[in-house]
């Protein structure tokens, strides 16, 4: 593959890689040393130019460092989540260390996420079964979400600064409303059961008669749809066009999108293809029915949902048709776990960068991979 850049991480495997939103030729990455197991963190800001990737600072913590998000008020600012709970803000044009920690999770701090709306505060969510949210400004939580899983991912939704989402050990997604009354379940609003099928209503039936029960689900290639045995969700994104959508990965291999809108409706598309776990998603800022997936069979791939094809009618009598989506591309240079990927926002809207366990940072043109 021609247009690929590479830097290496020596002694730090790097779990997550983020494009600043406010340059298209900066970027942060989150690293671990001993793969996360044991031992310090190193957050690398890097820069693109005509001599390739350079370290531009780099900043050590005593912890592994799992995550990262750019600030959204600040575009020297990066807070990242760390293995002993904590968040760290770092500023850039500042000294070595954090202007700002945040200390309440009680166990792995494993995601973090800026509100691209209101921009005003983050949040973060651990091994501890919570989700919290913080001001940049303020060294106490906001907010805590009680979930009662492992959250290994969340997300505020980039067009509704009050909505919140995660994904957690028990294969489900839970929607907060932070609108909503604290007294009512802590915000919690939609919880939606990722590996479970569809729950299609019963077809109208002629009075006097018994009901029939609706067919089992089909998906678009003619196998029967009928869910899976329960799976930890590792990652999810949302769909940066279409407000009510967002996809899933996780242990299962599967990559599945789903309407928040019918909780009951099983995923709108699924995306089959990977050989092991799915670590993270990313939807295009660029179309809305491309997102890219980074796995632990170290490869990243680039997919189509389908959304923008032509379906056929749904029949009256006959079962739920769920779209199966098309793998556009298969990026394999990685030598070791894919654990990163991310879009850059400018531009042709093709760039990508990843990061994998093999100490390395890719950037490159997913053009090039989609032509072959």
């Amino acid at each position: 593959m021609a247009s690929m850049l590479e830097l290496r991480t020596p002694g730090f495997n790097p779990y997550a890689v983020k494009y600043s939103p406010y340059y298209d030729s900066r970027l942060a990455v989150a690293a671990a040393a001993n793969y996360g197991i044991v031992g310090n963190g190193r957050l690398f800001v890097l820069g693109l130019g005509p001599a390739g990737i350079q370290i531009e600072r780099a900043f050590d913590t005593n912890d592994a460092l799992y995550d990262l998000a750019w600030s959204e008020i600040n575009e020297n600012q990066v807070v990242v989540a760390t293995g002993d709970g904590s968040l760290k803000l770092f500023d850039i044009s500042a000294g070595d260390f954090p202007v700002m920690n945040f200390a309440e999770h009680k166990r792995e701090a494993f995601s973090v996420c800026w509100n691209p709306v209101a921009k005003d505060s983050f949040l973060s969510s651990s091994w501890d079964g919570t989700v919290k949210i913080w001001s940049p400004s303020r060294p106490t939580s906001l907010r805590t979400l009680p979930v009662g899983n492992c959250v290994y991912s969340a997300a505020f939704s980039p067009q509704n600064p009050a909505i919140v989402s995660c994904v957690s050990s028990d294969s489900h997604i839970r929607i907060f409303d932070l609108r909503t009354p604290v007294s009512a379940k802590y915000h919690l609003t939609t919880v939606i059961a990722a590996h479970a099928p569809p729950q299609p209503p019963p077809p109208p039936q002629p009075q006097g008669q018994v009901p029939v029960m609706a067919p089992p689900p089909v998906l678009s290639t003619g196998q029967t749809y009928a869910g899976a045995v329960p799976a930890e969700l590792l990652t999810h994104d949302w769909n940066k066009y279409r407000e009510p959508v967002l996809a899933t990965g996780g242990v299962d291999r599967l990559i599945r999108c789903f309407d928040i809108r019918n909780p009951a409706g099983g995923p709108i598309a699924v995306l089959p293809g990977h050989d092991y776990a799915v670590r993270r998603l990313a939807w295009s800022p660029h179309a809305s029915d491309v997102l890219a997936s980074a796995s632990y069979d170290m490869t990243v791939r680039v997919w189509s949902d389908g959304s923008m094809l032509a379906q056929p009618p749904p029949q009256p009598d006959g079962p739920q048709v769920i779209p199966v989506g098309t793998q556009l591309g298969v990026m394999n240079r990685h030598a070791e776990f894919a654990t990163g990927v991310d879009w850059c926002l400018f531009g042709t809207g093709g760039w990508l960068a990843s990061a994998g366990w093999d100490q390395r940072v890719l950037v490159w043109d997913a053009h090039t991979l989609l032509r072959g």
